[in-house]
């Protein structure tokens, strides 16, 4: 048996003719950038988030570094995010001319740390951004409660987290700006780069839509430089057609955690820890293994046709990347050790019952 990590192919057989059309629809009518497919899209994605506002862009990083531009981050500035995310996250604090700030993560679930954030704060934290890693909300009560407290902005980077719920809200409703990626293997994935920033703020939503477009309200009126990423018509129908079928695939995908929380009992894997009151939505199913144990695994797995990844092998603090802020790893125990003993196991919503089996099956073989 041969399981992917992920299999992009079999969702899209499976509603190819609604994608089809879909597809045909705009190239009938011209309609590449901007126009009624992104326009749609738009309206449709902020209702399912329960916000008053979506703004289509290039991509998911785009959408955090336009999102901290309209919340007004400059040069001298400071932005507080988790130590355990993919780079974008980080990378985009740098790009809007800030100083990336890192916390370390809470050992159960990876995600920022409420207690360690406010250690973190200086005169000049400007913004907050959570992330919610492998469609887990953060903690955000906490998170929001300091962030009150201080006088900063929240940004949820929300890029793994499509549908996801926190205490009967919605990733991307409770921060002052969300953003969102369309990367193809996301839960909603577009079938190229794609992005948006979702608030309840019109000043905001109107100042991240003139940013992305090139600092523009009218086609040569220019407020302010701005930069070119926009949401295209193609991505824009092809996302609306999938959200129709996003909280099936959900439900799929979560079914699924279940089954492999289950079959993994025993395996010596440690698996998912759901904080209460939340709904994960698994766009990643990431155990831990013991230390020094992973490499092997994953050839174990490799050797009966079952696909893994690492999400992610080195923590933000401990990259290249970051060497100039002068970081130890000690300084970031909990991502580190994460970083360390992390792996991802296949998923998707169309897995079935027999490859999980099949899949927690060969785990347990290698610890036994």
């Amino acid at each position: 048996m041969n399981i992917p990590l992920v299999d992009l192919k079999t969702q899209y057989e499976s509603i190819r003719d609604e994608i089809d059309r879909a597809i045909d629809e705009v190239i009938s009518t011209s309609a590449f950038i901007g126009g009624p497919f992104v326009g749609r899209f738009e309206k449709s994605f902020a209702r399912y988030c329960g916000v008053s506002h979506c703004v289509g862009v290039g991509n998911g990083t785009d959408a955090l570094r336009i999102a901290l531009q309209a919340l007004g981050v400059e040069p001298g500035d400071e932005v507080i995010t988790t130590a355990l995310s993919f780079i974008a996250t980080s990378e985009a604090i740098t790009m809007a001319g800030a100083k990336v700030v890192f916390v370390d993560v809470d050992r159960n679930t990876y995600n920022i740390d409420p207690e360690k954030i406010e250690e973190k704060i200086t005169a000049a934290t400007k913004v907050i951004i959570p992330v919610h890693l492998y469609g887990q909300p953060a903690d955000m009560d906490p998170i929001l409660k300091i962030a009150r407290k201080h006088g900063l902005r929240v940004i949820e980077d929300a890029a793994q987290a499509h549908g996801a719920e926190y205490r009967g809200r919605r990733a991307g409703s409770m921060g002052d700006m969300a953003c969102f990626s369309f990367y193809p293997g996301k839960n909603l994935g577009a079938y190229g780069d794609g992005g948006a920033i979702v608030t309840n703020d019109e000043t905001l939503a109107v100042k991240a839509r003139m940013f992305a477009n090139h600092g523009r309200i009218d086609k040569y009126d220019h407020e302010l430089e701005g930069v070119n990423s926009r949401l295209d018509g193609l991505q824009a129908a092809v996302l609306d057609t999938k959200l129709k079928h996003l909280e099936e695939w959900t439900e799929k995908r979560r079914g699924n955690a279940r089954l492999y929380n289950e079959g993994l009992r025993g395996s010596g894997l440690l698996t998912p820890v759901e904080i209460e009151a939340v709904r994960a939505v698994y766009h990643v199913y990431a155990v831990r293994i013991e230390e020094g144990k992973r490499s092997a695994f994953q050839d174990h797995m490799k050797s009966k046709g079952i696909a893994t990844g690492i999400h992610y092998p080195i923590a933000l603090p401990n990259l290249k990347a970051y060497r100039y802020l002068n970081h130890a790893a000690q300084d970031f125990p909990e991502a580190t050790r994460t970083s360390q003993t992390v792996v991802s196991l296949p998923m998707f919503p169309e897995l079935t019952g027999e490859q999980i089996r099949y899949i927690c099956g060969a785990a347990r073989e290698f610890s036994h």
